[in-house]
């Protein structure tokens, strides 16, 4: 019998890559792939890029470059891009790194298993030429409006015809989600965690001035609500106890299937899935927030009160040219509505400071939201020109020192205020996901106001052999430090139960 192929996949940038790379290895794993966690085991290095930023740019190059050091002492004996990285520069960035052996672009993942073989094999997979996806049409209104009853699910950043419900193979390897649509017909878990991201949709319709994100991710295309299902209820067969509902942009999930209130009637069916704990919904966008779907994410049982809303300024003049909405006082108002419905919800968001013409007013008035936001979760980035973006063409840009001190400035800020945001929860009645429990932490976990990763984290004061991953723990908080909290159990907590099982984690 010949040798089993092996692969790795590293992943790098945001919770929908993580999903991807989980589609990958389902592909990889039902044709016959061996997966391996590190890339020193692996014949083939997958190194899921990030093309955000510069800093995730460079990150990815360093993790590409760290794999190629393998071939030099290891098993390893290719190395392959894929990802947004990977999609964005596609040949240019074959030609200036030699070392990747391959560079994939969205369009080869339905054929991954293919082309890491022609690799593996000493073959050359051309890298493709980076198209515009926002100048590609997307399916027509009457196409989406068959959606609803047939997938018109495409591949990250791809837009493609209607097809045909795909069936699903009789008998699936151990581990693989069952078929959901066109854009995946498998899915692998890479790791044991109770948190799983699940993608709304992909593409981004919005065209802020400093985001490059349309240009190789496409137009928004909503995934159909049973594929969602589907996929959720695997997960929970699997052992996972919480979902992230993952998208570029979430508030506009169902506009191009004819409803652009499916989000609201697609949550309370999660909720209903048996074994979830929690349902979370990431990436909501301020001007696209309605009534409707307030009071769904404030009142729906096992929905997290949690609003990832991206503000990135509050000064009129700013916002209007990153091509956005809002101002100070209408987003205060908006988080003023969240919470007279649920006065514990979590609030989190990024901006950008030091944005092209961005006065000492404009900082000024920043500041002011700020103070009076009471978020749980800030990041700041300072401005920096993005390739291909409309902002990058401006002539008010601001020297980059002045750019430093005002990220500086605003980030201390941010650190007092998301502290004294912490210590007002000290008293509060949570509900904790128990995440880890180790010799050196304890019992670590996340309230229904915390993210995986990004908004702190609890430390339960409890017995770790009485904890487990998976776990919910109804808790008090008795302390603060920084944005993380402290937590005693309010009630006995017994036997193991409720946490992933080592079958549903294989």
């Amino acid at each position: 019998m010949p040798e089993r192929r092996t692969v790795a996949l590293v992943t790098l940038g945001c919770a929908r890559n993580e999903v991807d790379s989980e589609e990958l290895a389902g592909r990889l794993a039902a044709d016959g792939w061996d997966l391996v966690e590190d890339a020193a085991d692996a014949d083939v290095a997958v190194v899921n890029t990030c093309g955000f930023v510069e800093a995730a740019k460079k990150d990815s190059v360093d993790a590409l470059l760290e794999a190629n050091d393998l071939k030099e002492h290891g098993r390893t004996q290719a190395v392959v891009a894929v990802g947004c990285m990977a999609e964005r520069y596609g040949k240019e960035l074959a030609d200036a790194l030699p070392e990747a052996d391959g560079v994939l672009g969205f369009d080869d993942y339905a054929d991954i298993s293919d082309r890491l073989q022609t690799i593996l094999s000493g073959g050359v997979h051309a890298s493709h030429t980076p198209r515009d996806r926002r100048k590609l049409l997307p399916i027509s209104p009457a196409e989406r409006q068959q959606a609803s009853g047939a997938s018109a699910v495409a591949l990250p950043g791809h837009a493609q015809e209607a097809q045909e419900p795909q069936e699903a193979p009789a008998d699936l390897p151990d581990g693989l989600a069952p078929a959901s649509g066109p854009r995946a017909p498998l899915r692998r878990r890479l790791g044991t965690s109770p948190v799983a991201s699940v993608k709304l949709a992909s593409g981004c319709d919005r065209r802020c001035s400093f985001c490059a994100i349309p240009s190789f991710r496409g137009s928004f295309i909503s995934r159909r609500p049973s594929d969602v299902l589907s996929e959720t209820r695997w997960l929970a067969e699997q052992g996972v106890k919480e979902i992230m509902l993952v998208s570029e942009n979430n508030t506009s999930y169902g506009k191009d299937l004819g409803d652009i209130r499916l989000l609201e009637t697609l949550l309370p069916e999660l909720a209903a899935v048996d074994g979830l704990e929690r349902i979370r919904v990431s990436y909501l966008q301020p001007a696209e927030m309605r009534p409707g779907l307030i009071d769904v994410l404030t009142s729906t049982e096992k929905v997290a009160p949690y609003f990832d809303l991206s503000f990135q300024h509050s000064a009129p003049g700013v916002l209007r040219a990153m091509r956005r909405f809002g101002d100070t006082d209408r987003f205060l108002d908006l988080l003023a509505t969240i919470r007279d419905k649920a006065p514990q919800a979590g609030v989190r968001s990024n901006f950008i400071v030091g944005f092209p013409g961005e006065t000492e007013a404009d900082l000024a008035e920043l500041e002011r939201f700020l103070t009076g936001a009471r978020l749980d979760a800030i990041g700041v980035f300072g401005y920096s020109d993005e390739e291909g973006t409309e902002a990058a063409t401006y002539d008010t840009k601001l020297d980059p020192e002045v750019v430093a001190e005002r990220l500086a400035h605003i980030s201390r800020l941010a650190e007092e205020l998301t502290a004294q945001r912490a210590e007002d929860r000290v008293g509060e009645t949570i509900e904790v996901l128990v995440d880890r429990v180790d010799d050196e932490d304890g019992v670590i976990g996340r309230a229904a106001h915390q993210a995986p990763e990004t908004d702190g984290q609890v430390t339960l004061a409890m017995d770790p052999e009485l904890a487990a991953p998976g776990r919910m723990v109804v808790a008090r908080v008795v302390a603060a430090e920084g944005v993380d909290l402290v937590a005693e159990p309010l009630e006995p907590v017994g036997g193991l139960t409720g946490g992933c099982t080592e079958e549903a984690a294989r």
